[in-house]
């Protein structure tokens, strides 16, 4: 038996239950793992309210991040030994695996042995947040040195990674976040700018820190109407990155500067990078490189306990944590 976190119905943190409940022995291709901390993210509450891209089949399991150690391994999984320290990559949709318990079973194809160097905490905020940005930036804008990115919703735990990330290229990380009270934290994490957008103008200030060039790259995880602003602040050939729907309207794309500078508007998600073998790899590699040399590191905002997994939820959905939610055991 197993204490796991489960909801029956969709709704408010409140419906999320701590609740005894037998795991099973992994299976071909499966990893079984005492978890020791768990990351949180914004899909898991969008999950448990309904609102995400798959629908909860009740009882409902949830939970993309754990680290720990294995516990066991299922038919013809190599790599790993028992008592191995671990994180998991999110591979899999929500309800598929549910990753917030005890003792839990994930998909071989995204355990890693993280680096020694990581707390557990650490362990279960990297991957989301790290692999999401790398897969933008990196595997598919393929920034470089001296090019300037606009990442929106700063703070977030992506958000960070994304100004991490952006600056080990060596380019121009532009921290968007709507007022100026995290202005001070958002520098500190390596932002070279910030930008208020519900106090200042983003394309005059744009056009200010690029010499009138554009910037590359915006990283958005909220849409909505602002992105037509966001869109007249990139570059020719620039790249717009929708990778969360925090607001569901519909896009505003302005046609001049789409056609103007041959701009590219593109959704996104990390599961394009994670289930495809080939592109996890080069990721794994890259962020595990820079956990090592400390050019990446996970920033924790809070930690919970288990029992508190409702109020883990609701401090989420404030929205004023800087960094990465995480849960321990």
């Amino acid at each position: 038996m197993s204490r796991i976190v489960r909801f029956h119905e969709t709704g408010g943190p409140e419906v999320l239950k701590v609740e005894d409940v037998e795991v099973p022995d992994p299976t071909a291709g499966e990893v079984q793992i005492r978890v020791r901390a768990m990351g949180l993210n914004r899909a898991e509450v969008m999950f448990r309210t309904g609102q995400y891209v798959t629908q909860p089949r009740f009882p409902a399991i949830l939970g993309y991040e754990a680290a720990g150690t294995v516990e066991a391994l299922g038919p013809g999984v190599s790599g790993f030994s028992v008592g191995d320290a671990v994180s998991v990559v999110p591979c899999f949709m929500l309800g598929e695996y549910g990753l917030h318990g005890e003792v839990v079973n994930a998909p071989a194809f995204g355990v890693v042995k993280h680096p020694a160097n990581l707390t557990w905490e650490e362990a279960a905020a990297t991957w989301m947040m790290f692999v999401t940005a790398y897969g933008a930036l990196v595997d598919i804008a393929n920034v470089q040195a001296g090019q300037t990115v606009l990442i929106r919703a700063a703070s977030s735990s992506v958000g960070l990674a994304a100004i991490q990330i952006t600056k080990a290229l060596g380019a121009v990380p532009v921290a968007l976040t709507r007022r100026s009270h995290k202005r001070d934290e958002l520098l500190k994490h390596g932002a070279a700018h910030v930008i208020a957008t519900e106090e200042q103008d983003l394309v005059a200030e744009v056009n200010r820190i690029t010499d009138g060039k554009g910037a590359y790259v915006a990283f958005d995880p909220v849409g909505g109407p602002e992105v037509a602003r966001i869109l007249e602040a990139l570059g020719y050939l620039g790249i717009f990155f929708q990778y969360g729907a925090l607001d569901t309207a519909p896009l505003s794309v302005p046609v001049m500067p789409l056609l103007g500078k041959d701009l590219t508007v593109r959704g996104y998600q990390l599961f394009e990078i994670t289930k495809d073998p080939a592109r996890l790899g080069k990721a794994k590699d890259f962020i595990v490189k820079g956990l090592v040399s400390g050019a990446l590191k996970p920033v924790i905002a809070k930690t919970f306990s288990l029992d508190q997994i409702a109020e883990a939820h609701r401090y989420m959905e404030g929205n004023e944590q800087i960094g990465k939610i995480v849960v321990t055991v």
